[in-house]
């Protein structure tokens, strides 16, 4: 199960690297546990997510001098980036609706969970 509707964002997140060569489906959420959208877009994406629970997902906490952020050129938050065999198929900035939550996620390949 997806976690609770807070987040915890952290901050040791995986390099760049690994996470290019990393088999199958993550779903990275760029954002930090105080930032006013990303509390609120967290019901969004968790009840979007309910479809899908063995995505693995990563809240990685981001700001100034994080290299994983910057690496991913993330501007906003929350900002969701898809990536499958470490290539990323989409992205999706400041979710308020479950419905655009969900579009994104229909980005996944056919059979991916």
């Amino acid at each position: 199960m997806h976690p609770s509707v807070t987040p915890h964002y952290s901050p040791n997140a995986a390099e760049r690297s690994a996470l290019d060569a990393t088999p199958g489906t993550v779903l990275l959420q760029f954002g930090v546990n105080w930032c006013g959208h990303c509390v609120a877009a967290e019901p969004t994406i968790v009840q979007a997510l309910q479809a899908y629970p063995q995505l693995q997902r990563l809240c990685v906490e981001d700001g100034p001098g994080r290299a994983l952020g910057r690496s991913f050129k993330i501007k906003l938050w929350p900002t969701l980036v898809l990536l499958h065999e470490g290539r990323e198929l989409a992205r999706l900035v400041r979710p308020t609706r479950v419905e655009e939550v969900q579009d994104f996620l229909r980005q996944l390949p056919a059979g991916v969970p």
